[in-house]
């Protein structure tokens, strides 16, 4: 092929395009592998950790149920006394 003047030479498929191609089940493949990869990556916690994690988030979580219902209630009374 001849390049006529004001072209761009014909660009070979960029990488990001060569992994995209291929059918569905090729693209669903690659993307199972990638994500076994990425989580073989991935510094689990130990069972003391995740023990710990868990019982501060039930705590802040519940500390956090208990001051937006103490509001509620409180509010409730308040719209009561105001508005009879």
């Amino acid at each position: 092929m001849t390049q006529t003047r004001g072209e761009a030479p014909a660009a070979k498929p960029s990488k990001a395009a060569a992994r995209t191609s291929g059918g569905p089940l090729a693209r669903l493949s690659r993307f199972v592998r990638e994500v076994i990869a990425e989580l073989g990556k991935v510094i689990w916690p130990t069972r003391k950790e995740l023990v710990t994690y868990t019982t501060v988030v039930i705590v802040f979580v519940s500390i956090m149920v208990a001051l937006v219902a103490g509001l509620d209630i409180l509010f409730a009374k308040v719209v009561v006394w105001v508005f009879g």
